[in-house]
């Protein structure tokens, strides 16, 4: 589980990723219609894809000699499970210090 969440949090590290990522959240491309959307080459494009893909972010669809991506929400659990955590750690902390500043206040 830990790999899978560095390999999410990695794959959206980089801003042209997330870029990506979010485009494929509304719709299926190929990589030339992604090289369009975006100011870099194919190749870099199809990089960015491959990273998405490892992490379990993006599918793709073959249909011929074109391959199309879709963003892939089940990639997301690994990052919605660590922040679930943390929101739960930090919902308790955050009633602690209330109680605190209460008593304080007193």
């Amino acid at each position: 589980m830990m790999q899978q969440q560095a390999a999410v949090f990695r794959a959206l590290a980089d801003p042209t990723r997330r870029a990506v990522f979010e485009r494929l959240t509304r719709g299926e491309a190929s990589v030339s219609e992604l090289t369009a959307d975006f100011d870099v080459t194919q190749p870099a494009i199809s990089q960015h894809l491959a990273a998405l893909r490892r992490a379990g972010l993006v599918s793709a669809r073959h249909a011929g000699r074109n391959a199309f991506y879709r963003a892939d929400p089940a990639g997301l659990a690994p990052l919605v499970d660590w922040i679930d955590r943390y929101q739960a750690f930090w919902r308790g902390r955050l009633r602690k210090l209330k109680s605190l500043l209460r008593e304080m206040d007193e």
